[in-house]
């Protein structure tokens, strides 16, 4: 039986007292934004950081694979699906930092709050398994950067390097959460300045880009699968917990109207830090387009077949960028995973351990994979498969929450926004329930 909706009161807490080192100056930004003191821009950059934190997600190593393997072998043809699956994720996303702005809590905690405890004892056991294969792709990831960039250094030792880079960008958070949202920021940037590069580089043809993000086609079933494969691995389950978290008490509204106003400045966050994920998507898919489609080169199945055939078809250091672009996503989302996993240990069962005692575990299984030799691309591919499994279990929740007025108050759905958000969901579980389908039929 569902319990009543709580609502805890939510108290006026002045920046001084409430902040950490380095936050006080954006608490008392944000506080003169919604006063009305500030406008404009300068109104907008103290809210600005979590869909950034977020949006990291939606560019981790496992997007680079399944990117790129669209273009090299069907060109410019699927864009129109990067481009839907972007929309699909500010819509998810805008209604997760609603859903901490309107009750103060994160979506793990509403979980606990309104269902009884057996289900959120399982809801707690299968995000714990969610976390984990997300970290281990991450991981990987970032470990086959390395390895790229310096061939010298076996991977096992490349992962071990990204356990230490990882603790340092952690260690970051203890001084306030701005600084871990520049950190992330940062490593975003340099995902963005090595795919700019090279799309110079690539020189894709404008008109079939135009073509592809606006002529939505695919060509035989295989094109179908890739397409449902780029569209299905649109949401994050992990981080879908962490916007929510990242928004609850980040900056407090009191009153209904302060909410409002926090949600307005939050939805363009989302706008701008999904607007630049997707067109690091839309770049990969297209850098591959131009490079490899109908290049003879055969099909393109791991980072590593992409490293060396983006150095030799573009030269002039097109490897490099490559390398350090996975390495920068594999960092950051590494550390944005630990950071769920803790939220997603705190709201369902109210207990908490250190940071950096849960990156070493769950850190762990992606050790042990590169211990003992298996394909780490492949294990890759395969978290990726495990990771399904847990987005009806974190968008369901959501979009039931979000649509309860006495939960949300004036920041409930609308009813438009209620059946869209219901339409994305159902696209997005059927084609996860599709590709397992298929792959457990061997198909």
């Amino acid at each position: 039986m569902i319990k009543a909706p709580t609502k805890p009161p939510t108290p006026r807490v002045e920046p001084a007292v409430a902040a950490l080192p380095g936050e006080e100056r954006v608490l008392r930004a944000a506080e003169k934004a919604l006063n009305g003191q500030t406008r404009g821009l300068r109104a907008l950059v103290p809210f600005l950081g979590p869909a950034f934190v977020a949006a990291v997600a939606y560019v981790d190593p496992g997007n680079f694979a399944t990117n790129i393997a669209g273009g090299a072998q069907y060109g410019y043809m699927l864009l129109w699906v990067v481009l839907a699956a972007n929309l699909m994720a500010m819509l998810i996303q805008s209604m997760s930092a609603k859903l901490g702005i309107a009750t103060g809590l994160n979506l793990a905690e509403v979980c606990r709050e309104k269902f009884p405890r057996p289900l959120t004892f399982g809801l707690w056991i299968q995000a714990e398994v969610i976390a984990m294969a997300t970290d281990l792709a991450e991981f990987i990831g970032a470990a086959i950067g390395i390895h790229l960039l310096f061939p010298a250094v076996p991977l096992f030792v490349a992962g071990v390097i990204t356990a230490f880079a990882a603790f340092g960008i952690l260690a970051i958070q203890s001084r306030g959460f701005r600084g871990f949202e520049a950190v992330i920021a940062g490593l975003v940037g340099v995902i963005v300045a090595a795919f700019a590069f090279e799309v110079f580089l690539a020189r894709p043809s404008a008109a079939g880009v135009v073509t592809g993000l606006f002529t939505p086609r695919f060509d035989g079933t295989e094109s179908v699968l890739l397409g449902a494969g780029i569209l299905g691995a649109t949401v994050m389950p992990h981080v879908i917990y962490l916007h929510s978290a990242l928004t609850q008490r980040r900056i407090i509204g009191v009153t209904e109207v302060e909410k409002r106003k926090i949600f307005r400045f939050e939805r363009w966050d989302v706008i701008i830090a999904m607007s630049i994920a997707g067109l690091i998507n839309i770049s990969m898919l297209t850098i591959a387009a131009a490079a490899f489609y109908h290049q003879s080169i055969g099909p393109i199945q791991s980072l590593e077949q992409a490293f060396n055939a983006l150095g030799a078809r573009l030269g002039h250091g097109a490897d490099i960028f490559f390398g350090l672009g996975l390495l920068a996503s594999g960092l950051s989302s590494s550390s944005v995973g630990t950071l769920s996993g803790q939220v997603v240990m705190q709201g369902f069962i109210r207990r908490r351990i250190p940071l950096f005692l849960r990156r070493a575990i769950t850190m762990a299984p992606a050790l042990v994979v590169i211990a003992i030799g298996l394909d780490p691309s492949r294990s890759l591919v395969l978290s990726q498969v495990v990771l399904s499994f847990g987005i009806p279990f974190a968008l369901v929740p959501l979009l039931l929450f979000c649509r309860d007025r006495g939960l949300m108050g004036t920041l409930v759905n609308r009813r438009i926004t209620t059946v869209i958000a219901s339409m994305v969901i159902a696209v997005i579980v059927s084609l996860n329930v599709f590709l397992l389908t298929l792959l457990i039929s061997g198909r």
